[in-house]
């Protein structure tokens, strides 16, 4: 654009998070704002993926700058589970506290309001912040998050279909659209009646730096046995995710002496469950999180990359560690749906293999696979590394996004 235009976004993850949805919405502020735009971002403390507030961040509201990015973070209720009250809890309490933080006549004078979803309540939020300033609104899709609820069976009923409602109101209301994958962009025209011309998909991109370190210094550091496939869970340990199933394949593969260890690293709100789960079971770890100069590295290590969903997801969210997997350039498993966006990236991508949810041996079987066929194993990692530089690149996602700000505000002046 031209001229640089003030932007509001409101989501409540934000970098120091960096996994989840916060990189990409980081990234997309940060991109704008060095295009020349003037960005605000309304984000929540730090919290995720660990489902509890970063130490340092106790006072109601926090002022911050992020090079040329402000910030204004606002206090809110982080419950001890992602599922069920707590978590709408979660998302009203910051959803009310942006409304109540933004009264005042400076948060009048945005030209563009765009909301992050999920949250719902936040989304809604961010719509009424930008109906009082005259300006447009729009969306970046993340995740589906009727179908989330619905999939992870944390609503049903009729609160399951209110909450469906309220969504597509909330989404047909919108200026503009940004879905990150193409099962979105049907899921939103075909379930929410949105009209295509509002929605224009713009894809996660990988966010990481490419692996430095030798690979064999790495494993010893992290004690990873040189005599077995390690296979790598690396990220949120929640609901979608349901490693206690992962916890069952590793018990079956010491049960059959295979040489298979299940290394699972991450935060999240079922960490304890696997954690239990896995006492006893001497093929599986389960290690917290490194930090985020050293996670390249980790992923390279491994043999096999591993996402892990839960039976019956098929629409709500694209797992955003498959950008991360894909750029290390080793061989990804999926045990996934056939119809879930998860697969649809590996079929895209050829970067690996699926196997279908609640079927611990035939996990087993696709890790023995590629250990057997490190010719086949190579190519599709180095299928995921071309993927990921032509298709998930942050500067194409960026200018995209730009450009759909553009839009957005065209669209208003017409």
């Amino acid at each position: 654009m031209s001229d640089g235009k003030r932007i509001l976004i409101v989501g409540l993850n934000y970098a120091p998070e960096h996994t989840g949805i916060a990189p990409y919405t980081t990234g997309v502020a940060r991109g704008l704002a060095d295009a020349g735009h003037r960005v605000t971002v309304i984000a929540g403390y730090p919290y995720y993926p660990q489902w509890r507030v970063a130490e340092g961040y106790r006072r109601l509201v926090r002022h911050e700058t992020d090079g040329n990015v402000a910030i204004t973070r606002l206090r809110h209720h982080v419950p001890s589970s992602s599922t069920g009250p707590g978590r709408i809890v979660h998302e009203a309490s910051f959803a009310l506290h942006a409304l109540l933080r933004t009264i005042g006549r400076e948060w009048h004078t945005f030209d563009v309001v765009i909301g992050v979803s999920p949250s719902l309540l936040s989304t809604a939020a961010a719509r009424w912040i930008a109906r009082r300033a005259g300006a447009p609104f729009g969306v970046v899709v993340q995740d589906i998050y009727a179908n989330s609820i619905a999939e992870i069976g944390a609503l049903g009923g009729r609160a399951g279909s209110a909450v469906l409602r309220a969504e597509g109101a909330l989404l047909r209301g919108a200026d503009g659209i940004v879905a990150v994958h193409d099962h979105f962009e049907r899921t939103l025209r075909d379930v929410h009646d949105v009209a295509s011309d509002h929605i224009t998909v713009i894809r996660n991109w990988t966010h990481i730096r490419p692996p430095t370190a030798d690979r064999a210094l790495v494993r010893r550091e992290f004690g990873w046995p040189d005599d077995r496939l390690v296979v790598l869970h690396a990220g949120n340990m929640g609901a979608k995710q349901d490693l206690t199933s992962v916890v069952r394949a590793a018990r079956l593969a010491d049960e059959r002496s295979v040489p298979i260890h299940f290394v699972l690293v991450g935060d999240g709100a079922q960490r304890h469950d696997v954690v239990q789960a896995a006492v006893g079971v001497p093929t599986v770890s389960v290690s917290p999180p490194v930090a985020e100069d050293r996670f390249p590295d980790l992923l390279a290590a491994a043999d096999v990359l591993l996402v892990n969903e839960r039976p019956g997801l098929r629409t709500m969210s694209v797992p955003s560690k498959l950008t991360s997997y894909f750029a290390a350039g080793r061989p990804v498993v999926a045990v996934t749906d056939p119809d879930s966006p998860a697969n649809a990236e590996l079929t895209s991508s050829g970067a690996g293999v699926r196997v279908p949810p609640g079927e611990p041996s035939a996990l087993l079987d696709a890790v023995l696979e590629l250990g057997d066929d490190r010719v086949r194993a190579r190519w599709l990692g180095e299928n995921g590394r071309r993927y990921a530089d032509a298709v998930l690149c942050e500067r194409d996602a960026v200018a995209a996004y730009g450009r759909w700000v553009e839009d957005l505000v065209k669209r208003e002046a017409k």
